[in-house]
């Protein structure tokens, strides 16, 4: 008898912990699906990729041709937020329009489009299944490569 008390305590126990966490996983899923694809920003790159703005480096290069912040932050007091945002394929709508944080997966350097940065878009977006902007940065990436393929020989 007293195991039985022991084993339904314990399952008491684990259901109110469950309830407990459930609810929080919803509602951060539900901010997390906030993130939406940045269309004006993947229009903007296909025009930047096809006026041969685009850098064919290779896959983790982001790490360093990534901008600073301080480029980021000069960029936007040059040029403003609505310019910056071209730059993110993604936008998050939990964050006011004219914050940094509002813009996600960037893929270019303010004057080309980066491979790298196009590859880290992608991975990202598909390790936290933004199909949507996975496969925005995928088609940028086969232009990308496409334009790698179409180079002279002897580049």
């Amino acid at each position: 008898m007293r195991n039985r008390r022991i084993v339904a305590a314990s399952v008491t126990i684990g259901l109110a912990l469950l309830c407990a966490v459930l609810p929080v996983a919803g509602k951060d899923s539900e901010n997390f699906r906030s993130i939406k694809l940045n269309t004006d920003a993947l229009t903007y790159a296909k025009k930047l990729i096809s006026e041969g703005h685009v850098v064919v480096d290779r896959k983790g290069a982001w790490a360093k041709d990534r901008p600073s912040t301080e480029l980021e932050n000069e960029f936007i007091r040059v040029h403003g937020f609505s310019e910056y945002a071209k730059w993110h394929l993604g936008i998050d709508d939990r964050y006011a329009e004219n914050t940094k944080g509002r813009y996600k997966f960037p893929y270019g350097d303010f004057k080309n489009v980066h491979r790298c940065g196009v590859l880290a878009a992608q991975t990202r977006a598909g390790e936290y299944r933004y199909s949507e902007i996975e496969n925005a940065a995928a088609q940028l990436r086969a232009l990308v490569e496409g334009t790698r393929n179409a180079a002279p020989s002897g580049e």
